[in-house]
């Protein structure tokens, strides 16, 4: 499966079972015996396919005792029919059908209420198809939605989906168990109240008691038949089915009847209002007996006392009481006033439309007057809500598909005539229902104008009682069986482990049976009977159910489009727009059910969703997410191979190179840290590394310190790329990740190491002259580089500067990488509390003040908060510590060529060399001079001719940053700055230095007649380092990091160590140092 943990009993792979004897039996496949350890032979494959049994995922949910029994019988036997058919038929046919269908009809008319059922119906059939095309895309395991989902579109859509379709299954429980209290409260035993009132206004909130105390006590007593054993509601489920299907058949009988012999059921209307006639009375005011008058209980109730000349309403003074037939049957020719809808608010009479009455003006509502009135406000939307808990049940089938003897072919059989059967029972009943019975009945929700009889039953044959009897046992069944599925639906969830909080609902009974998901189930159903409205807790169910059948037909769309290669379900009539159309069709019918709700469901999918995604356990399903990822990711790095990003979008996107020890685990993990401080989360981070050797031998360690590498970079948030390097040399491998990490347009185009600390070791495998070649790799790639040193000092990601600075020295423009920098990491939690400091470097011909004005003005336009110093540097001071230094340098490069030691002589040697040095430093430099003149250069021998590249300076770097900040022509505010060079102070300070420093000089060479034989551009460039050093160290000790200007390495590689200590000097006593060196291009702007 990819997660380690075997969901599904695959038999495509190898079981460890079988004995390696069975495989070699015979020499015929002797050629293919390194492959058996991993790869079954064709005969053992197709065994394994044959025998291949799937239980429910993560459930079993038989009995212990029955064990024997399902090992006798191997293959499944239900079939289309038994197995799907009939399932979908009854959870699809239900309690909507028997106790709001009528009244919808009646609100809504005939067009309206077509088009409710059709919208509804064309969802849950665009759904199934896209169901069925799922499901018949290889062997499905029983899990229903949730399996199809999760395994389509990933486990975090699969555990969001599969949490709405669960709490949809256990609403859906506690619509079951209130309609049969209703059923039970309203038609059959009224007089089992326990709350009653006399008065009519609170008799609503007293049958909303009603329903929470007996529907509490039926859902205790359903839990507890669910617990005993699902076998006995797996019993009574053909019970429950048949009475479905005889109160469908009543229903039709009952139409049939009313075309030559209508039933007759009396309609009372005063005006044209609907009386409510709870008990039997004459629909008369009053009866004459002789020449006696005599008033009816009408009477009574509409006036003030039982005498013709009491004083009586209004509207009954002025209206006469008629009587009509509630059913006049389909040839009367009611259905054309049934047609338009006839909406109201809530506590308006239900009124017959084209009746003749007299109207009352500024009459008030009396709810204790005898009419028949609206409890809720309907309108268009609501009544959807109301209805599509009628056409969920579509995923009956498919839940069973472990018990079907073929479920690729039963589940979109079966499945698709049951939907197609329900929807032409639907339809077909709105249309008879609008012929035959009369208008004020059907917006009568409760049977109050027909003696208190159920609408749909007025209408069945032989007997109302029948559909009574059979609603009631049809709606208890689907209330079991909700009781019974949700349960397991969770414990499916919590035993794929990716909602870490559920696992504890994985466990149940020793026979598997999910006690915990089941008292979990009682509690969240037990909410939905504390609403105690029918009409309240629909619209919630409907939610959660349109969700999952928007995911549904969303992974077969995506499926379909991606095109993936496993993708080819037996099922054929399907297309992507199908799906699509059904996807978009169930958003639309969550926000006309109930926008509010569905923002709420929508909301509680989110949260679970990131909820998976951030703490849930990592899943590889081979979900079409992945691959649509994978698509989108194609078509955006084929979109940015177009062209280079342009300096506004640039990034550093980098290739961390770490090195490792020899258990494979990282040396410097702060390199990595820094690397998530620079980032924050964005950009592209490749992590590499390399181990010296050949592939073949390596790749068990490559594929350790891959792991090591991963769970560090889980450990610092840094989010990105692995990749491990095999190669024959360290400096081939790292010569090969910086050509070829990254994929097209995503390549890296900067390179962070750590600095060699031991450098100086020859035997150190990330030797000097790796490093440098590194930089000049680096450097022909037009990369950037930043190198840290004393990496180990820098902070980890859990600690805080709550001050300090962050110090730029800017010698030369690299394209604006020292500036970009520090506004990166100052992003980051770590360092957003220091400042950024600008330091600059002037020459004895440049202008100071203007320098400072030009480069607070660049910093302006570059909208960068820093503060700007420009150091003057001048260059005539050449100290006997320069040479010193020089003269140590050049003797260990000297020596490293030609002395042929060991490895431990060659180490004590330099170090004594490097001791004695130390020591003749610290003498010489207290009585040298510590100056020499402008015109050395003449003096010293070994003088070559070849053009010498300053240390901060070479030919892939831009002009120097006065040429920047030159251009810059905006006037800044003038500041006090320090002394700058003035044209007099220059020829005087010239005069000065040659009269002090000249007479020195033949003392100088006489001390120490080695410095005359040294390389002159050595000695410049040492005393650049020496004299830059002095300077930094001056302004950026105490900093919490200093970013500098890398020099280039020298163009013949005969120097190469000593570039080394050039850096080694220029950096010394600084405790964190990032040297930078551009890629030479632009990365930041002044322009929007």
């Amino acid at each position: 499966m990819g997660d380690g943990i075997p969901r599904e009993s695959s038999p495509f792979i190898s079981n460890s079972e079988l004995e390696r004897g069975n495989l070699y039996e015979g020499k015929n496949m002797a050629l293919f015996e390194e492959e058996m350890d991993s790869n079954p032979m064709v005969s053992s494959l197709l065994n394994k396919l044959a025998n291949y049994t799937n239980v429910t995922q993560g459930v079993v949910e038989h009995e212990e005792d029955e064990d024997s029994k399902r090992k006798e019988i191997k293959a499944p036997r239900m079939g289309t029919f038994i197995g799907v058919y009939l399932p979908c038929l009854q959870n699809i046919l239900g309690v909507i059908l028997f106790l709001r269908l009528t009244w919808i009809v009646g609100t809504a008319g005939v067009l309206e209420s077509f088009i409710i059922v059709f919208i509804c119906c064309a969802g849950t059939m665009l759904t199934a198809i896209s169901m069925s095309a799922i499901a018949t895309n290889g062997v499905v395991p029983a899990g229903g939605s949730y399996y199809m989902i999760s395994r389509s579109l990933g486990p975090e859509f699969g555990g969001a989906v599969g949490l709405c379709f669960y709490l949809g299954t256990t609403f859906a429980g506690a619509m079951y168990i209130l309609g049969t209290i209703e059923i039970l409260l309203k038609y059959i035993s009224p007089n089992a109240a326990i709350f009653k009132a006399e008065e009519k206004t609170a008799a609503e909130e007293a049958m909303l008691n009603n329903m929470r105390v007996y529907g509490t006590c039926t859902l205790a007593l359903m839990a507890v038949v669910v617990f005993v054993g699902v076998k006995y509601v797996n019993k009574l489920a053909l019970v429950f089915l048949a009475c479905v299907v005889l109160s469908i058949m009543a229903i039709y009988a009952g139409v049939i009847k009313t075309a030559f012999d209508p039933p007759d059921f009396p309609i009372c209307l005063l005006g044209n209002r609907t009386l409510s006639r709870q008990k039997d009375f004459p629909c008369t005011k009053y009866t004459v007996n002789g020449n006696t008058t005599v008033v009816t209980e009408l009477w009574d109730l509409f006036c003030e006392r039982a005498s013709p000349n009491a004083t009586c309403d209004e509207y009954f003074n002025q209206n006469n009481i008629t009587q009509i037939q509630g059913i006049p049957g389909v040839a009367s020719g009611v259905l054309m006033d049934n047609l338009w809808s006839v909406y109201g608010d809530k506590g308006s009479i239900v009124e017959k439309q084209n009746q003749p009455s007299a109207p009352v003006p500024d009459e008030a509502k009396d709810l204790d007057l005898p009419y028949v009135f609206s409890d809720i406000m309907t309108y268009f939307t609501m009544l959807v809500g109301i209805y599509f808990p009628s056409v969920t049940g579509i995923m009956a089938g498919s839940n069973r598909s472990g018990d079907l003897r073929d479920a690729q072919k039963s589940i979109p059989t079966g499945t698709i005539l049951a939907i197609s059967t329900t929807s032409f029972i639907y339809l077909s009943c709105i249309i008879l229902f609008g012929a035959c019975i009369e208008g004020v009945v059907l917006r009568d929700k409760f049977g109050e104008g027909v003696n208190g009889n159920l609408v749909i039953g007025t209408l069945a044959w032989p007997s109302p009682w029948v559909i009574v009897i059979g609603s009631f046992f049809s709606t208890c069944g689907a209330g079991l069986q909700s009781l019974t599925g949700a349960p397991r639906l969770l414990q499916a969830i919590a035993r794929d482990g990716i909602i870490p909080f559920l696992q504890v609902f994985g466990h149940g009974k020793a026979n598997g049976e999910p006690t915990w998901a089941l008292l979990l189930t009682a509690f969240i159903c037990e909410i939905g009977i504390l609403i105690a409205s029918l009409d309240s807790v629909a619209p919630i169910l409907s939610m959660f159910f349109l969700m999952c059948y928007l995911f549904v037909n969303l992974a077969c769309a995506v499926q379909t489009l991606l095109r993936t290669p496993n993708w080819r379900p037996r099922f054929k009539y399907y297309h992507w727009t199908l799906s699509f159309l059904g996807m978009t069709l169930c958003l639309a019918l969550m926000f006309i059910c109930s926008w509010y709700y569905a923002l709420v469901a929508m909301l509680i999918a989110g949260c679970i969703y990131k909820y998976i995604e951030y703490r849930g356990a990592e899943k590889e399903w081979g979900d079409g997410i992945r691959g649509l990822s994978l698509n989108a990711a194609r078509y955006a790095l084929l979109r940015v191979e177009q062209g280079p990003p342009h300096t506004k979008n640039w990034r550093p996107q980098v290739l961390v190179l770490l090195n490792l020890d020899s258990e494979q685990l990282v040396k410097h993990p702060r390199l990595l840290s820094f690397s998530s401080q620079l980032k924050a989360g964005k950009g592209l981070t490749i992590v590499g590394s390399v181990l010296p050797g050949v592939y073949l031998d390596k790749y068990t360690e490559a594929q350790k310190a891959e792991e090591n590498i991963r769970s560090l970079m889980g450990a610092e948030r840094t989010k990105g790329f692995c990749q491990i390097v095999v190669s024959s040399t360290v400096r081939d491998g790292i010569s090969h990740l910086i050509q070829s990490a990254g994929l097209g347009g995503m390549k890296h185009n900067t390179v962070l190491i750590g600095w060699p600390q031991s450098w100086k070791q020859a035997g150190n495998p990330f030797s000097w002259k790796n490093f440098v070649d590194t930089v000049r790799e680096t450097t022909a790639a037009q990369q950037a580089l930043l190198v840290a040193k004393n990496i180990d000092l820098f902070p980890t990601n859990q600690e805080r500067f709550s001050e300090g600075n962050i110090d730029v020295w800017w010698i030369v423009h690299d394209g604006g990488m020292l500036m970009l920098l520090p506004f990166l990491l100052r992003h980051h939690k770590v360092w957003r509390k220091c400042k950024m400091r600008i330091f600059t470097v002037a020459q004895m011909d440049d202008n100071s003040i203007q320098m400072k004005k030009d480069l607070q003005m660049f910093l302006y336009h570059l909208r960068l908060n820093a503060e700007v110093e420009v150091v003057e540097m001048f260059e005539n001071d050449i100290s006997a510590f320069t040479y010193e230094k020089t003269l140590v340098m050049e003797q260990r490069s000297q020596m490293l060529k030609q002395m042929q030691l060991s490895k431990n002589e060659r180490e004590r040697e330099i170090q004594s060399i490097t001791d004695g040095s130390r020591g003749s430093i610290r003498r010489k430099s207290r009585s040298g001079p510590q100056c020499i003149g402008q015109d050395v250069d003449s003096l010293l021998p070994n003088d070559t001719r070849e053009e010498e590249a300053q240390l901060i300076h070479d030919r892939n770097t831009a002009s120097h940053s006065t040429g920047v900040v030159k251009s810059l022509t905006a006037v800044a505010t003038p500041e006090q700055v320090q002394m700058t060079w003035t044209k007099e102070k220059l020829i005087s300070e010239k005069h000065k230095n040659k009269e002090t420093c000249m007479t020195g000089f033949k003392d100088i060479f006489s001390m120490k007649p080695e410095w005359g034989n040294l390389n002159h551009s050595n000695v410049r460039r040492m005393h650049t380092a020496v004299k830059l050093n002095g300077v930094v160290l001056n302004k950026s000790q105490h900093a919490q990091l200093v970013l500098l200007n890398m020099p280039g390495p020298p163009k013949n590689r005969q120097g190469d160590e000593n570039y080394m200590e050039f850096l080694e000097v220029l950096t010394e006593g600084l405790n964190r140092v990032l040297l930078v060196r551009g890629g030479g291009r632009e990365v930041i702007t002044i322009y929007s």
